[in-house]
């Protein structure tokens, strides 16, 4: 699998900048945003370690990763906010609406039901501000 941005990045928070941008966009920026008055060192952790070591990695695309990410969070149970930037950030990196819900909807297989319905209000949430552009996915 090749490397997720184009060009390596001289530095763990520079490449946490580009796969935050990648990624999640504006939505990751507020959240950076959001630490600078109370954490501004744990907003440079965030970049650093999951943006810049781990989503830079070469073994799984942003897609992928975004797969895993949603389905752990949600799995997790009290992570909302988090769920809820991720499955934006999914959307953002070619994941479709059906495909987001199937995603929380094994949860309820491996996480219970309420993991799995509280997922899925997440990402009605989410849709419900993001604009629509990825054409339906038929259900098998």
């Amino acid at each position: 699998m090749t490397q997720p941005f184009p060009a390596p990045a001289t530095s763990r928070l520079e490449r946490g900048r580009q796969a935050l941008a990648a990624i999640d966009g504006e939505a990751g920026h507020r959240v950076v945003a959001a630490l600078a008055d109370i954490a501004p060192d744990f907003a440079t952790y965030l970049l650093e370690f999951p943006f810049g070591d781990i989503y830079s990695r070469p073994g799984l695309d942003l897609r992928s990763r975004e797969i895993a990410t949603i389905a752990a969070l949600a799995a997790m149970g009290n992570a909302a906010p988090q769920l809820k930037v991720h499955i934006e950030a999914g959307l953002n990196v070619g994941l479709t609406r059906a495909e987001i819900v199937e995603i929380l909807m094994q949860m309820a297989v491996y996480a219970g039901f309420p993991a799995a319905l509280n997922g899925l209000f997440a990402a009605k949430d989410v849709f419900a501000r993001a604009p629509d552009t990825a054409s339906p996915t038929p259900a098998p």
